[in-house]
């Protein structure tokens, strides 16, 4: 048992943690998972996800607010820092909840997608500038000044501030403590605050279309305007935030496809899967490695106890390589459901910029790996933070490439990644077709008839069902009819619930929000192909068959699985393939022979699989024993359903929910989710994963029975009502008042 008032040699700061931070918090969680140090004045530190969780929502209990820290400095990080408080993330509701209904609407999802051609021309004009020289720094000349760009002209700073304040920004986050850059940078900051105070006076003057002029005309609930100098901090944080986090996220991803290539390459043949792995690399690589908080009162954490006036740290980096929640979590996964790392925190305090991190994200990486896409980081040269213990990141990484062209002008470097296909809408389910034993083919149409997104071979349709649930299907119909999808759906009884509730749902007129297609398993272009497809994975193999058909490229397909009345679409296939079609139901042939049929292909065939986890997995083990490990491809859906909550959709029922600010009541059918209701009467409204997992849409319950079904919040705060998660959470009364 672990002996609690005995002091670990614990240092978040320590030359062993900059090492290897992932391995340091991995050793402490195996052996202490919770305990203190006497470093930098003592503390407690946390390791597990768990723990990380309950102390951040905890704002009764640890508080963020300098005031509770007792002294001057910042008391959200250990050590404590110097500079000026900043609003919100250092005060506790319900101060701080005033200055996030002030930024929250600026920042929503669909505010921020508004920004995508603006980010994209900001992009392609910073890449213009060294593109043709075949060499960069990709921190000096792209990761530092993008998002600063970004952030500063959406707040409205005008260009002649751009380059001024971005490199003191980033040298406040890369320099140690008391250095001449650290100075450097404190002095950039004080630029800064005066530079916004400038910009307020100017919009209170004159608005423009900018978000110092939104913010500068907003009124507390009283009527009052905000001061000078509480926007100031609000405005300070929105500019911190926005620029150096995403410089730290982008770099270590840039460095990591660089000395990953097979995964630079994927991410290429397959551009939707930045989608997801971004959550991934989020995870990974979190910007910010930690936080602090301090105890009201006495408390215990992980079965700690932690005495009032305690700092207590939590660190996101070691929640987000916590095994208990990420399986295998130092592997790199591009198609992980990652989305619920903590790197945007969680809580009250959570990141209200991460739609914006995002999409700068993003756009930054899809047009590297566009323009650029031959890149080659040199080791040599990379220069890393002094210390990694609160926040990490590069500050050089130079890097070689193929010269290429600039864009011919700024607005055409490429589609902006929020403005491509694969938004929300609602389909309308046509027909539902039984296909094999627990098998129905769902036809999906405008519900006006117009022509949909279209598609290649391997694409995906997400489904956003009633009860909140996201399941992925591939299509399978033919890419060129332009107004049907067709995906085939598994009814599995020992599932989570997802294919059982599609089955129920899913009746001719219904209708279904539908996100894509999205397209992680590309056809890519071979001299020949082997298919290879269990169960229901024969879905993306049939479109590919049909193009492989229409391209005459050779190929064979061998389709198994557990009998033959439960193996779908087997007629449209042998129509498909003819002779070149294997079909081996398991009750009358076995299983096939893997390593005979991969020996069989040449050199350049590719090889796909899709179907059940077990068959995969040989298939791959096969494939390296052979070594053909370059030839193979193949599709895991990664459900993320693990710690979903179970519930019967079937027993959905209508209610009410009245928002209490504005007076409004609403009635949610059974067969919509509650936030789908609420984002069409609430402007501002925040949320993100949609999954009830990263707490984002966490509101309070002023009456009413909440039925919850996020897997976040405690047995407790169940059993309290006090608040629920409204993306995926119901009614269990006839009405539910909200604090909106």
């Amino acid at each position: 048992m672990t002996d609690f008032d005995q002091m670990t040699e614990f240092d978040h700061h320590s030359a062993a943690c900059n090492a290897d931070p992932v391995g340091y918090y991995r050793t402490y969680r195996e052996k202490c998972p919770v305990g203190r140090t006497a470093a930098h004045g003592g503390f407690v530190y946390t390791t597990r996800y768990t723990d990380v969780v309950r102390v951040a929502r905890d704002d009764d209990t640890f508080s963020s607010a300098r005031a509770t820290a007792g002294g001057d400095g910042t008391a959200i990080v250990i050590p404590r820092g110097p500079g000026l408080e900043q609003y919100p993330i250092e005060l506790d509701p319900p101060a701080a909840s005033g200055y996030r209904d002030l930024i929250n609407p600026l920042l929503t999802q669909d505010a921020v997608a508004t920004l995508a051609p603006m980010i994209a021309r900001h992009t392609t004009r910073v890449i213009d500038a060294f593109i043709t020289e075949g060499s960069v720094d990709f921190v000096r000349d792209l990761t530092n000044p993008l998002p600063a760009a970004v952030t500063l002209d959406w707040l409205g700073f005008p260009e002649s501030d751009w380059a001024k304040l971005a490199k003191p920004i980033h040298d406040i986050f890369a320099a140690l403590p008391g250095s001449d850059r650290a100075v450097r940078g404190a002095q950039g900051l004080a630029y800064l605050d005066e530079r916004i105070r400038d910009l307020i006076r100017d919009r209170r003057a004159e608005p423009a279309d900018d978000a110092v002029s939104y913010l500068v005309a907003q009124r507390r609930p009283d009527g009052e305007p905000f001061s000078v100098d509480e926007l100031v901090s609000v405005i300070g944080l929105l500019v911190a935030g926005g620029v150096d986090t995403t410089t730290s996220l982008t770099g270590s991803t840039l460095v990591h496809l660089s000395r990953n290539p097979e995964q630079r390459q994927r991410l290429i043949d397959s551009p939707d899967l930045l989608d997801s792995a971004t959550e991934e690399f989020l995870r990974v690589f979190a910007p910010s490695q930690s936080m602090a908080r301090t105890a009201r009162t006495d408390a215990e954490v992980g079965g700690c106890p932690v005495s009032a006036g305690e700092r207590v740290l939590i660190p996101w980096v070691a929640a987000n390589h916590d095994p208990a929640v990420f399986p295998e979590p130092e592997q790199v996964r591009l198609d992980r459901d990652a989305t619920r790392h903590l790197s945007f925190g969680i809580g009250s305090h959570r990141c209200a910029g991460a739609h914006l991190a995002r999409l700068m994200f993003r756009e930054m990486i899809t047009q590297v790996l566009t323009r650029l896409p031959d890149y080659q980081v040199v080791e040599d040269g990379l220069v890393g933070y002094p210390t990694k213990g609160n926040q990490t990141g590069w500050d050089a990484i130079p890097a070689v490439f193929t010269p290429g062209r600039r864009a011919a002008d700024a607005a055409t470097g490429g589609t902006p990644v929020a403005s491509r296909p694969g938004g929300d809408r609602e389909l309308v389910v046509e027909a539902v077709t039984a296909v094999a034993e627990q098998v129905r083919e769902v036809r999906l149409a405008a519900a006006d008839g117009a022509p949909l997104p279209t598609w290649a071979p391997g694409a995906h349709l997400e489904v956003r069902l009633p009860s909140g649930r996201v399941r992925q299907y591939s299509l399978c119909g033919d890419p060129d009819d332009t107004g049907h999808y067709r995906i085939g759906v598994l009814r599995e009884a020992a599932g989570r619930g997802g294919s059982v509730e599609l089955h129920t749902v899913a009746a001719t007129g219904a209708t279904l929000t539908v996100r894509g297609p999205r397209n992680h398993f590309p056809l890519v272009d071979a001299p020949a192909y082997l298919f290879l497809a269990g169960g229901i994975g024969i879905t993306p193999i049939l479109a590919m068959i049909r193009e492989a058909v229409r391209r005459g490229t050779p190929f064979r397909v061998v389709y198994g699985g557990r009998s033959r009345a439960s193996m779908a679409f087997t007629d449209e296939l042998v129509a498909l393939a003819g002779d070149r079609a294997v079909l081996l139901p398991q009750d009358e042939a076995g299983l096939p022979d893997l390593a005979a049929l991969i020996d069989g292909t040449g050199d350049g065939t590719a090889v796909y699989c899709c179907g059940p986890g077990a068959m995969i997995d040989a298939v791959e083990r096969v494939c390296a024993e052979a070594g053909r490990g370059g030839q193979l491809h193949v599709e895991r859906f990664a459900a993320g359903d693990d710690l979903e909550v179970p519930f019967d959709p079937a027993a959905n029922t209508e209610f009410d929910v009245h928002l209490a600010r504005t007076g409004v009541t609403l009635r949610v059918p059974k067969d919509k989710r509650m936030i789908e209701v609420l984002r069409e009467a609430v402007p501002g409204l925040t949320y993100d994963c949609e999954k009830g997992y990263c707490g984002a849409c966490e509101t309070r319950v002023l009456a009413g029975t909440p039925e919850h079904r996020d897997s976040l919040l405690t047995a407790d705060e169940r059993a309290a009502g006090r608040s629920m998660m409204i993306c995926v959470g119901r009614c269990g009364s006839d009405r539910l008042v909200l604090d909106l």
